[in-house]
């Protein structure tokens, strides 16, 4: 196999897997309504198993992070595969809360893996930002696939196949990153001896470094709320059908492929990138929040997916662009924070739409939005006075 085609097959591993992490992250927002009433799970409840999912990737993130970057790529891309396929199975077994809670949790340590090593692994086998930047959003693509791939089909194949039928054909497509890490030729660890602690101290003192991972506690938050409580708002506080919620859905998650698609197009630097996406999901959510009306909902969730799709990859890239001698270790740090937002403002959103409402609990969004605004202006200010770490 020549060096080339290795590398076309490591991205397509790497498209797999992160195909497995999009079915992870839109699980749950899509399977609440199904099977809620069998488990009689509240909006609290739903907010619980956000948390325990987030918390186990948190974990297994940070773990994995290091271990890329002293033992490569192939083991975490392998059992994070294995994990989600076995999650699945473990859902569709689930016939009480607490099976429910040991699935999910399972689910986040496999979704935790396959999002750290898809990520590194691309920004590792490709060069400068631009590259890096164009790479990982379509990454993202196969992310998106992933996330439309169960919504889409409950909404088409739920009455002809059920829950279980669907979420088994799921952890088949899952396991296929597992075949592929089997057999490939990975690049060498960065870092065989394991990392300097001179460094790590260094890296962990970059500001940048921070303004970037609490950009993406913020964006993550984002991603987490709208994937998980949007079908939940559409169905009972805009009195739209479950099978109707989900296309929106399907519709968010399609939106946001597109413009994955098309930001290599672009020659707009990544922090207006960020900047102007920022600002377009605090529109969009204003529009579904406020504008109660069908073309409303519909464009609203568009244009949602439209500009939340290219802040986390465009973010990677930037970081894996600044610190690419590390990048498996910062990674490991920046999702590591992203995945804290995903614990913890998921959980938040869960509780005040409880006590208020979801449509008043929806309204962080727009809140976190603009935090991302506005740690991206300072990032890339910083940007501009601090040589790149190679």
């Amino acid at each position: 196999m020549t060096s080339t085609r290795n590398l076309r097959w490591l991205s397509a591993a790497a498209y797999a897997g992160m195909f497995g992490f999009g079915v992870v992250m839109a699980l749950l927002g899509a399977i609440l309504p199904v099977i809620a009433g069998r488990m009689t799970i509240d909006l609290a409840h739903a907010g619980d198993l956000f948390l325990l999912m987030n918390f186990a990737m948190l974990a297994s993130t940070l773990v994995v992070g290091p271990v890329l970057d002293r033992f490569g790529h192939r083991w975490p891309l392998l059992g994070g595969s294995i994990l989600v396929a076995l999650a699945l199975w473990l859902v569709v077994q689930a016939r009480a809360f607490a099976s429910m809670q040991a699935a999910i949790i399972v689910l986040g340590i496999g979704g935790g893996a396959l999002n750290q090593s898809t990520n590194t692994l691309i920004s590792d086998i490709h060069g400068d930002w631009k590259q890096k930047t164009v790479a990982l959003n379509l990454l993202g693509v196969f992310f998106g696939i992933g996330a439309l791939f169960i919504p889409l089909c409950i909404g088409s194949l739920l009455q002809s196949v059920g829950l279980a039928g669907i979420l088994y054909l799921a952890a088949g497509v899952v396991l296929i990153p597992a075949v592929l890490a089997s057999v490939l030729v990975f690049p060498q660890p960065r870092h065989r001896s394991g990392a300097h602690v001179p460094q790590l101290v260094s890296l962990l003192k970059q500001p940048l470094i921070w303004m970037l991972a609490f950009l993406l506690f913020f964006e993550s938050g984002n991603e987490f709320i709208i994937g998980g409580y949007l079908t939940t708002y559409l169905t009972r506080y805009s009195g739209i059908d479950v099978a109707v919620a989900s296309y929106w859905l399907a519709a968010y998650w399609g939106a946001m492929m597109i413009a994955r698609l098309l930001i290599g197009r672009t020659r707009l630097y990544p922090v207006r990138i960020v900047q102007a996406s920022a600002v377009g999901v605090a529109a969009s959510m204003l529009l579904i929040l406020f504008v109660r009306h069908g073309w409303a909902i519909g464009a609203g969730s568009v244009l949602l997916g439209l500009t939340i799709a290219t802040i986390f990859p465009t973010v990677l890239a930037e970081a894996g662009s600044w610190f690419s001698a590390y990048s498996g270790t910062v990674f490991s740090i920046l999702i590591g924070v992203a995945l804290t937002g995903g614990i913890t403002l998921p959980w938040v959103t869960g509780r005040l739409s409880q006590r208020a409402g979801i449509h008043t609990g929806l309204n962080l969004v727009i809140l976190n939005a603009a935090g991302v605004w506005a740690l991206q202006t300072l990032a890339g200010a910083r940007m501009r006075l601090v040589p790149r770490a190679h």
